[in-house]
């Protein structure tokens, strides 16, 4: 990511404020020489000292002289500013490069720059560039870091001129700025058979094939690049032109992520808190799911989604993988907490029959929400629930891990509705919790005697 920019180094003459400008450019030197020069001349003109009011008179005209000719600078300097990468995870680092070049015909004089980013990003950049040749450049750069989720502004871009005595400093700024994504922790997952994964897949997939047969094969026109392999000759006969199978559009599995952001659901803030672990589990299942080539969707209790989703809501079936996940990614980056007080919103989004897998990242519950979750089981053929209880997370380390009573009977709550539901204490990896999550629906499935959940 890159942008651009110019500022010219050029003062107004028939502005007043210009002059202003100009003389509260002067820095603590100048302002000192300023302030003695006048004393002089007065000790002069009190003593009668011609020679003392020489002295008083160039050491108050030398910091005006600086700032004037300073100010009526023209030589103009053009900035640009390259970002890489445009989106990380928290905890990494992204370089920021600022490359200044001198497009006027006369060298510049001693230039300083100051880059503004926000606090959390680390402390202001700034840099010291020498003299620098018509038609020169120069480039620096600098790292950016947080361990918090957001997008993050960076610039506009500050420039700041001295005269070579130190006696004036004035400040351009560019108008252009980046930003800075910062997207959620994503853990690698291990793969794992999930309910919905074989179909339009794999033997699914195949039989299906070979239950159409040759007669339901619909042809269409050779296209330059089409494997000759997909030749159909018996249309082709018929027709007169090369004809080709059409390619075989599976339907995909699906997955909804559903993210539970009501702030009364959770407590503590900060990166290690529950909710930042939440965000970072949805992030993970995001990402896998749609790197096995699922349909995904993200939702939240609020009932939005994804911008740029399907017509169907689901993301990755009509756009690269790549594109979907960077669109998740960014809404989670910026995602905070809710005001609702129940998921009613994000069952009534969820449509009966072909859900496909349902994971959900869940705060506190009481007995209605757990109600409402338990409905929101039949609307979905598989679901999977990580339950982050609050009291559990506050404890200290050193205290005994576990879920809370009402967070065991929250548990229980969803077991029995068909929800293969996991307590997750503080700092748990979510690679583990995802083995011991499909642990537990083979086990369920191997008691039910069926497939499981």
């Amino acid at each position: 990511m890159t942008t651009a920019g110019a500022v010219h180094a050029e003062g107004d003459r028939g502005d007043r404020s210009g002059v202003r400008t100009a003389l509260a450019g002067l820095t603590t030197r100048g302002r000192s020489f300023l302030a003695a020069g006048v004393a002089a001349a007065i000790c002069a003109y009190v003593l009668g000292q011609s020679d003392l009011l020489r002295v008083g008179l160039l050491l108050s005209v030398l910091p005006l002289v600086c700032a004037a000719v300073l100010y009526r600078t023209r030589y103009r300097v053009a900035g640009s500013r390259r970002l890489s990468p445009g989106r990380v995870p928290a905890g990494s680092e992204a370089r920021v490069q600022l490359r200044m070049e001198n497009v006027s015909r006369m060298p510049t004089g001693l230039l300083m720059l100051q880059d503004r980013v926000p606090y959390v990003l680390g402390p202001r950049p700034r840099f010291v560039l020498d003299r620098v040749e018509a038609g020169g450049r120069r480039e620096v750069s600098y790292r950016v870091r947080s361990d918090l989720r957001g997008r993050y502004p960076l610039g506009p871009l500050q420039l700041r001129l001295s005269d070579p005595f130190g006696m004036c400093e004035l400040t351009r700024s560019f108008s252009t700025y980046d930003t800075l994504t910062v997207i959620p922790r994503v853990e690698p997952l291990p793969p794992v058979r999930l309910s919905g994964e074989a179909k339009g897949y794999g033997d699914g997939r195949q039989r299906a094939l070979a239950l159409a047969g040759e007669d339901d094969v619909i042809p269409r026109g050779y296209r330059y690049g089409d494997d000759l392999r997909r030749v159909h000759w018996r249309s082709t006969a018929r027709y007169g032109e090369l004809m080709v199978r059409r390619e075989e559009q599976p339907q995909r599995a699906r997955c909804s992520v559903l993210l539970d952001t009501r702030a009364v659901a959770y407590s503590g803030a900060g990166p290690d808190s529950a909710f930042e672990w939440a965000v970072s589990g949805a992030a993970s299942v995001l990402v896998h799911m749609l790197e096995r080539g699922f349909s995904v969707r993200l939702l939240t209790d609020t009932g939005s989604s994804v911008p740029g989703e399907g017509p169907d809501g689901f993301a990755g079936a009509s756009q690269g993988s790549a594109d979907a996940a960077g669109l998740m990614m960014d809404t989670l980056a910026v995602v905070d907490h809710s005001d609702e007080a129940g998921l009613s919103r994000a069952y009534d989004v969820l449509r009966g029959g072909n859900e496909g897998l349902l994971v959900a990242f869940l705060g506190d519950l009481d007995e209605e929400q757990a109600a409402v979750l338990a409905r929101m089981r039949q609307r979905s053929k598989g679901a999977v629930a990580f339950l982050l209880d609050s009291e559990s997370w506050l404890r200290e380390p050193a205290d005994v891990p576990g879920p809370s009573d009402r967070g065991g009977d929250r548990l229980r709550m969803l077991r029995e509705a068909g929800w293969t539901a996991l307590a997750v204490p503080r700092g748990a990896p979510m690679d583990e919790l995802w083995r011991q999550a499909d642990r537990e629906r083979s086990g369920l499935a191997a008691a039910s005697g069926g497939e499981g959940p």
